[in-house]
């Protein structure tokens, strides 16, 4: 493909105009992660921070099909969000409200660029298959729309920093995008494609187990201590409704009220609402009992 046919160039300001769409969210994640490093350091880690993702990208882009081939593939990347996201949301010890939430690894700078480079080589997945599609297998192209992307990243992402000093809650925006992101990787696995795609409650269940798993430390943490078994017995519910769901259609049982006609239905659905019941005064009495051999 000539580089300057019209062809070339329309193909190019595609590329372009889908990586400075998408680059909101690899600056949110590289600002997260560099704020808890020290100000010295921030400008190194976002450069190679930013540097990392466009690599990772640029190979993802060359591989993407292959990787896609690999059972479950997507179902890891998207727990990986998950973790990733915890860990841009948990307070750290010490902290105060404009710095007392982020993320652990970012001490060290090698750490915070690995997460940034993983994280971002993940979240790529849809951008790689987007541009790929326009660039027609002109790696050229790729990487002129990925280098010309990489200033609106590198800005975006000290200011992001900026802001969240400002304004901290910010933090709960990354986790959120992290978690919305995750949840189309998990939803988008061929193992799991046709069976949440059978069920309009299962895509749902998905989306509110993802984004609570994502986000539970944030909200535990802004909890009073008589409610923050919540931040874990309320994620738990989602999750086991989830696991029946899965289980009923598993075994040819129908989990849902309208479709219930036999007894074993009637008992799915008394397990669906009732089973979760056991184990959450199991973890309420270790909960207790643990606080109080601690004091």
């Amino acid at each position: 493909m000539d580089l300057f046919s019209a062809e070339s160039l329309s193909a190019l300001l595609t590329i372009i105009l889908i990586d400075l769409v998408l680059a909101g969210d690899n600056a949110l994640v590289i600002g997260l992660v560099a704020r808890q490093l020290p100000k010295e350091r921030q400008w190194t880690v976002i450069l190679w921070g930013t540097a990392g993702a466009i690599v990772a990208r640029v190979l993802m882009a060359i591989i993407v099909v292959y990787i896609l081939k690999i059972p479950g593939f997507l179902l890891i990347g998207g727990l990986a969000l998950v973790w990733i996201a915890r860990k841009l949301v948990a307070p750290q010890p010490g902290g105060g409200e404009a710095h007392g939430h982020g993320h652990a690894a970012a001490t060290s700078m090698a750490a915070a660029i690995r997460t940034i480079v993983v994280a971002d080589a993940v979240m790529g997945i849809d951008n790689v298959l987007a541009i790929g599609g326009v660039a027609r297998d002109s790696i050229l192209l790729l990487i002129i729309g990925l280098a010309i992307s990489i200033p609106i990243v590198v800005w975006g992402s000290r200011l992001v920093i900026l802001l969240v000093d400002r304004f901290p809650s910010i933090i709960l925006i990354g986790g959120a995008v992290l978690a919305w992101t995750a949840a189309k990787m998990i939803l988008d696995e061929p193992l799991l494609k046709e069976f949440a795609a059978g069920s309009q409650v299962v895509s749902v269940l998905v989306l509110l187990a993802v984004v609570a798993a994502s986000l539970e430390p944030w909200i535990r943490e802004r909890l009073t201590p008589e409610l923050k078994p919540l931040a874990i017995i309320l994620p738990g519910i989602v999750i086991w409704l989830l696991a029946v769901q899965f289980g009923a259609s598993w075994f040819g049982y129908q989990a849902g009220y309208l479709g219930v006609r036999s007894m074993g239905d009637a008992l799915v659905q008394a397990v669906k609402w009732a089973g979760w019941l056991p184990f959450a005064l199991f973890y309420l009495y270790l909960r207790r009992r643990f606080a109080r051999v601690s004091e």
